[in-house]
């Protein structure tokens, strides 16, 4: 399984990349909405896990663009403020699949995404 992580915190993000590295997950971590959209244009990826704001954009943007490269691709978002909490980004983003609140453990994300590995390879006709 190969997951794009998009976390503006390099360091918070290799956190990330390391609890799903554990789990066997390949992950690509970029700091930026342009590195990711960079990203997404050249290779494919099983899930994402997206940061809602970031310093040159956000998750929406990126998801959008994921969406038209790989249409079901799920995506993860993790949230640090209140906006949303409404659950609206469901309706904005088609392909979230949780939205995570800051502070994330990577011990949870890495079941997350662990999850959502788990759900395809049961339903391997099912596009992802």
């Amino acid at each position: 399984m190969r997951v794009l992580i998009a976390q503006q915190n390099a360091e918070l993000g290799k956190v990330w990349a390391g609890f799903l590295k554990r789990e066997g997950i390949e992950t690509t971590l970029v700091t930026s909405q342009e590195e990711a959209l960079s990203k997404l244009r050249r290779h494919t990826y099983d899930a994402l896990i997206l940061e809602m704001v970031l310093p040159d954009g956000g998750a929406i943007a990126i998801a959008d663009f994921a969406a038209y490269r790989m249409p079901d691709v799920p995506v993860i978002t993790v949230n640090s403020t209140s906006f949303f909490s409404d659950g609206s980004i469901f309706q904005l983003m088609p392909n979230v699949q949780s939205v995570l609140q800051s502070p994330v453990e990577g011990e949870d994300l890495a079941a997350m995404v662990s999850h959502l590995n788990n759900k395809r390879q049961s339903n391997p006709s099912a596009p992802h």
